[in-house]
C-alpha cells in the first residue's frame, strides 16, 4: 500500500485514540468523510488488542480499485501479526489482513480493466478486514462465475503460494511425492488438490487425527501431527520424498531435509512452531531457531539437495512481481473452471467474532479457510467482547497489559 495511504490511517487512527473513543463521530465525520467498520489492532499481544470501530472510510489514489467487502481471508500469518511475531511489524493501531472479496465500488484516474460492480478478490498490504479497501490495480483480480465471495477470499493467497512453491519452485511433475504440513488448513488443502493435478503424485500429510476423516480423500498419506513423522514415510518410501513443504520451522527443517531425495526440494513459508501461546513468547522463538538444522552448503552440494524460502506478501509487495503473481492467478482461475480444484471454506464469522476465529486458527480447529463475513452478524456474546470498549475498559486494559496480558479467554490456548 502507498506510503501516503498508511500515513492517512496512522493519522486518523491517532484522533481516535486521542478522543478516547467519545467523540469518534464527530471526529470521523468532519465534511463529507464517511465511516466504515473495521477491526484494529491497537498493539501488538493478546486477542484484547483487536476490537471492531469506526474509521474513516478510504477513498482510490491514481491506479487504485476501491472494493466494498464482502469477506475477507483469515491466516495463520495473521495471528504471527497481531502477536508481533514477524520481522520489522508495521506500527500499531493498525487494521490487519491480505486478502479480501467483495465488489467494484470506485476507481482511482488511470485505472484501467475493471468496472464498477465487478466482482474481484485482492490482495491487500494490511487494512483487509474492514468493510471498505483501495489498493492497487495490480493486486486486483475478477472473480469467476460460480464462485462465492467466501470462496474467492479463500483462493487468492492459499492457492497462488501453493502453486508457486509446487510448480515454480519444485517443478512438481509426474510421479513425484510431496509431504506438506497442517494438511488440513486452507494451505495443506490448497497444496493436495493443486498435487492431484498431476498424475500420479503421492501426498504426504500431517494433521491432528480429528481431521483424517474429512481429508482422508485428498492426501495419499496422513500422519498424526503430534508423533514423528519420519519412520513412518520412510515405511511407505525409503529413499524419501521429492518435495517438502514445511510452515512449521524448529525442528521440522532437520527432519525436512533428512527426508529429501536427491535432486529433492524442500520449501520454508511458514513458522507456527513460534507460536506457542496469546502472546509473542521470546522462549518460543529461542528454542525454534535453536532448533533448525544449521544448513551446511558443502553438505547441500554432497547431497544434491535443494533448500528455499517463499513469500508471497513479499513477493507482492516488497519485490514487484505481480505480473508473474497474475499469471499465476490466470492459470489457477482455468484450473477451478474446470472443476480440478475448489477453495475449502472451514466456517463464516462476523468482524466482531475475530477473536474467537483467531482462537480457532490458533487451536489448529479448522479444515479448510477461516473467513469473516462482512454482512454477517454476530451472536450478542461474542460481538459484546468484539467491539470498541469504553474509555475506562481501555484503561483497565492497558493496566492488565502491564501485568503481562493475564486477561482470561472463554477457551484455553495450547501450549
Amino acid at each position: 500500500m502507498a506510503k501516503e495511504g498508511v500515513e492517512k490511517a496512522e493519522e486518523t487512527e491517532h484522533m481516535i485514540e486521542k478522543d478516547g473513543g467519545k467523540d469518534q463521530e464527530s471526529v470521523l465525520t468532519v465534511g463529507d468523510t464517511k465511516e466504515m467498520r473495521a477491526v484494529v489492532l491497537a498493539g501488538f499481544g493478546g486477542l484484547n488488542k483487536l476490537r471492531v470501530t469506526k474509521k474513516a472510510m478510504p477513498e482510490p489514489l491514481e491506479g487504485e480499485v476501491k472494493i466494498r467487502v464482502k469477506a475477507c481471508g483469515l491466516n495463520f500469518l495473521d495471528l504471527m501479526v497481531r502477536q508481533g511475531n514477524i520481522d520489522n511489524p508495521p506500527k500499531t493501531p493498525l487494521v490487519p489482513g491480505f486478502e479480501c472479496s467483495g465488489i467494484v465500488e470506485a476507481l482511482g484516474e488511470n485505472t484501467k480493466g475493471f468496472e464498477i460492480g465487478d466482482r474481484v478478490m485482492a490482495f491487500v498490504n494490511y487494512n483487509a478486514w474492514a468493510e471498505v479497501v483501495c489498493t492497487p490495480l495490480e493486486f486486483v483480480y475478477k472473480i469467476p462465475d460460480g464462485m462465492t465471495f467466501p470462496e474467492a477470499a479463500a483462493f487468492s493467497m492459499n492457492f497462488v503460494a501453493a502453486y508457486m512453491m509446487l510448480f515454480e519452485v519444485a517443478n512438481l511433475r509426474e510421479g513425484m511425492s510431496v509431504l506438506v504440513h497442517s494438511a488440513g488448513g486452507g494451505m495443506g488443502q490448497a497444496v493436495a488438490q493443486l498435487c492431484s493435478t498431476v498424475p500420479n503424485v503421492t501426498v504426504f500429510g500431517t494433521a491432528s487425527p480429528f481431521k483424517h476423516e474429512a481429508i482422508k480423500d485428498s492426501v495419499t498419506h496422513l500422519f498424526d501431527r503430534n508423533v514423528d513423522y519420519v519412520p513412518e514415510v520412510k515405511k511407505i518410501s525409503p529413499e524419501g520424498v521429492d518435495i517438502v513443504l514445511d510452515c512449521l520451522c524448529g525442528e521440522n527443517t532437520g527432519k525436512g531435509l533428512g527426508l529429501l531425495k536427491p535432486l529433492g526440494t524442500y520449501i520454508l513459508y511458514g513458522s507456527s512452531n513460534m507460536v506457542t501461546g496469546e502472546t509473542k513468547s521470546f522462549f518460543s522463538l529461542a528454542k525454534s531457531w535453536w532448533q533448525v538444522e544449521k544448513v551446511n552448503p558443502i553438505k547441500l552440494y554432497d547431497e544434491n539437495k535443494v533448500i528455499a524460502g517463499f513469500s508471497l506478501l513479499n513477493l507482492l509487495f516488497k519485490q514487484g512481481r505481480s505480473s508473474l503473481v497474475k499469471i499465476v492467478v490466470d492459470k489457477l482461475i482455468s484450473l477451478y473452471n474446470a472443476r480440478k480444484i475448489k477453495p475449502l471454506v472451514d466456517s463464516l464469522w462476523a468482524l466482531e467474532e475475530v477473536k474467537e476465529a483467531m482462537q480457532r486458527i490458533h487451536d489448529r480447529g479448522n479444515i479448510g479457510k477461516l473467513i469473516l463475513d462482512v454482512e454477517k452478524s454476530p451472536t450478542p456474546l461474542m460481538a459484546n467482547d468484539s467491539t470498541e470498549t469504553s474509555e475506562a475498559g481501555e484503561e483497565e486494559e492497558e493496566e492488565e497489559d502491564h501485568e503481562g496480558d493475564t486477561d482470561k479467554e472463554r477457551m484455553p490456548f495450547i501450549q
